[in-house]
């Protein structure tokens, strides 16, 4: 366990790995032990056991000291076909995993791509429609011209020189929008 919560985190994974193949096997489902690391380094929004075996590797010793990672913003959604059809076959995320308490309940869930990874949520509470985020990313124009060419029904969007930066907008369907911007150089 990570020091000073029970919280787990990525340093955390091959006791994560061991602890869902225990769980899987008491129902009678078995995986590999690199089947279980395979999937919990896509639990933490990354390719694979690989990516995340360097990064466990490369982690500074926890000193103390604060240190900040990526955010994972909670984006309210209404219906789960609507966001699957925006963030999944339009913008290219993959769903990592998905939550609900029983059958009839909201979905929680985490969709991720090339790094970004986002929480959607159909609880009331969890976020407030019509979101608001900036996310910093390099290729940009590839990401307009990969947009464009699904032709997508509700959204064209542009690409705009914004001086500094370069900035494509979508909206999703529940009025969230996200504004991917990638700075220029000089």
């Amino acid at each position: 366990m990570t020091k000073g919560t029970d919280m787990r985190d990525y340093r955390d994974a091959k006791a994560m790995a061991k602890a869902m193949r225990e769980a899987l096997a008491a129902q009678h489902i078995d995986i590999t032990h690199s089947q279980a690391l395979e999937i919990v380094a896509r639990q933490f929004g990354l390719a694979n056991w690989n990516i995340l075996a360097h990064k466990i590797d490369t982690a500074a010793p926890d000193t103390g000291a604060i240190a900040f990672e990526g955010a994972v913003p909670i984006v309210r959604i209404f219906d789960v076909a609507k966001a699957h059809e925006f963030y999944l076959g339009f913008l290219g995320f993959s769903v990592d995993w998905e939550h609900r308490y029983g059958d009839n309940f909201p979905l929680y869930t985490q969709v991720s791509r090339a790094g970004l990874r986002l929480h959607l949520s159909e609880h009331a509470g969890d976020a407030t429609p019509g979101g608001n985020m900036c996310v910093y990313m390099t290729g940009i124009r590839d990401l307009h011209r990969e947009l464009s060419a699904r032709n997508y029904r509700y959204m064209k969007p542009g690409l705009e020189d914004e001086g500094t930066r370069l900035e494509l907008e979508v909206i999703d369907p529940f009025n969230n929008r996200i504004r991917f911007m990638e700075l220029k150089d000089g």
